[in-house]
């Protein structure tokens, strides 16, 4: 199979590592509910360590945008197929 890019991906894979990937995101899904449900965005951001933080939402910013990309192919798919 080939990608926009002409070069060749291993589907097995990628299938593997998003599978590996569901599992880490749901596991920080998770971590962030339990943190969310306990304190309030004032709290967290008036006591949480600011470094740690400001990773946790550039991480979560480039996860967003990322799987916001996919989206957008998925969706064009979609209208291709009707």
């Amino acid at each position: 199979m080939q990608s926009g890019s002409k070069k060749q991906i291993d589907v097995v894979r990628l299938k593997a590592d998003l599978a590996a990937a569901s599992v880490e995101l749901l596991s920080a899904h998770c971590a962030a509910d339990r943190v969310r449900l306990q304190y309030s965005p004032q709290e967290v951001a008036s006591f949480a360590d600011q470094a740690a933080l400001k990773r946790a939402i550039v991480s979560s910013e480039a996860l967003y945008r990322f799987f916001a990309q996919i989206a957008v192919h998925l969706d064009r798919q979609d209208e291709s197929r009707r």
